[in-house]
């Protein structure tokens, strides 16, 4: 089982927690997590692009000039695409990037992400968050004391306004409900602070 220490926050190391090997010591499978992270950029995407073609813009019933005889080049419509004004050629129209994942392949994906952090150092156990109103001094003091200031993604169990608002103002510093894990996130930042509860519910839903 992997070990992982336990922090206050303060920043003071209070002890050491065994995690579950089948979620946090799993084998790492990127082509999962790319995957996986390649689905959600693109799920993420509205698809609401539009671009108009020669049919759609406005004008163009009337021929620019004759034909022959004017020493211009020819041209049938000032909607055809090479005029200012004209139609798009291949241009992006409303379309759906909705790409479907298994549960099993994300299951793994988000395993092997909590595994990588953990083989990397970067996953640290916190045991509360302790404060009753806003403070990003104390979040920022937090997060210095144990070296992890930038791009800390900080997951915790219950809803906690305070600690939501006060690492809001961290550049690159995320809180986020451990219902919301996902891999992007995980991998995006650079350190992951748990909180004992979160942990424990990360082990009951996807332990083996």
């Amino acid at each position: 089982m992997p070990t992982v220490k336990v922090v206050n926050f303060q920043g003071e190391v209070v002890g050491e927690k065994a995690l579950s090997d089948s979620v946090f010591a799993a084998p790492v499978h990127v082509p999962a997590m790319h995957q996986v992270v390649v689905a959600q950029q693109a799920n993420a995407r509205q698809g609401t692009h539009s671009t108009k073609t020669r049919a759609d813009v406005r004008g163009g019933g009337r021929k620019p000039w004759k034909q022959k005889h004017t020493g211009r080049a020819r041209h049938g419509s000032r909607r055809s695409p090479i005029w200012v004004g004209g139609g798009v050629t291949h241009g992006p129209h409303p379309r759906d990037y909705h790409q479907k994942v298994n549960r099993k392949v994300r299951r793994l994906a988000l395993r092997s992400a909590l595994s990588l952090k953990v083989s990397e150092g970067s996953l640290i156990l916190l045991d509360r968050i302790n404060l009753e109103k806003p403070s990003t001094k104390g979040m920022t003091g937090f997060l210095s004391n144990i070296e992890a200031g930038k791009k800390p993604l900080i997951m915790v169990s219950e809803s906690n306004q305070a600690a939501y608002k006060s690492a809001g103002n961290i550049p690159g510093a995320m809180l986020l409900h451990v219902d919301s894990i996902n891999v992007y996130d995980i991998l995006n930042h650079r350190h992951l602070i748990l909180t004992l509860d979160a942990a424990q519910k990360i082990e009951e839903v996807y332990g083996a």
